[in-house]
């Protein structure tokens, strides 16, 4: 299953514009990247990059941050699914 990756329009236009580009560009990673005009998470977005990755709240103070926040979720939740559902 895919994992998914949601941006706030909004954000992106004033953050995460260079993170979104780096996840949909990165040939190693199997995501969905969406982006929304509102993800309801207002004082976050007005403060810092942030996203949604797989329904979880990831915020970082940097674009930097948060794309490397987000890679580190994404190899976590496929490490736990590993474990959990061995082949």
């Amino acid at each position: 299953m895919k994992a998914l990756v949601e941006f706030c329009a909004s954000n992106v236009s004033s953050y995460t514009q260079a993170v979104v580009d780096a996840l949909e560009q990165d040939p190693e990673l199997d995501v969905d990247v969406l982006e929304y005009g509102c993800l309801g998470y207002c004082g976050e977005c007005y403060m810092e990059p942030f996203a949604l990755v797989n329904g979880k709240l990831v915020k970082a103070p940097s674009a930097d941050e948060l794309l490397v926040k987000i890679k580190d979720c994404l190899r976590e939740e496929e490490e736990s699914l590993d474990a959990d559902f061995p082949l």
